[in-house]
């Protein structure tokens, strides 16, 4: 792995995601330990499934909830940053408001 490694997301292809209020669009990177996403998600966004990887998830636009499988939720706005930890109970995103959401996302593979 090169000490010091550029990423130019205008060549990263756009993967449409499936969601249970509408799709998201990722462009995935892969690195040995970690994937990194820039996903935009469309109002009336909700999430298919209840995630347990752990994530950065820095918004870039829009709002957000995130809802725990417990039944708390956090509201995440532009400029904010949640960490979901390891461990954590399963997370869904859902979109807020009429504008759409983009968020740039670590998950923790290794």
């Amino acid at each position: 792995m090169p000490p010091c490694e550029i990423i130019d997301w205008s060549t990263v292809p756009s993967q449409r995601v499936p969601g249970a209020g509408g799709d998201s669009f990722w462009r995935t990177v892969q690195l040995a330990d970690m994937r990194l996403r820039i996903v935009e998600y469309p109002v009336g966004y909700l999430a298919d499934h209840w995630c347990e990887v752990p994530h950065v998830i820095h918004l870039l636009a829009g709002a957000v909830t995130i809802e725990l499988a417990s039944g708390e939720a956090a509201a995440l706005d532009a400029g904010q940053t949640c960490r979901l930890a390891a461990g954590a109970p399963g997370h869904r995103v859902r979109t807020v408001g009429d504008v759409a959401a983009v968020a740039w996302i670590i998950d923790q593979i290794s």
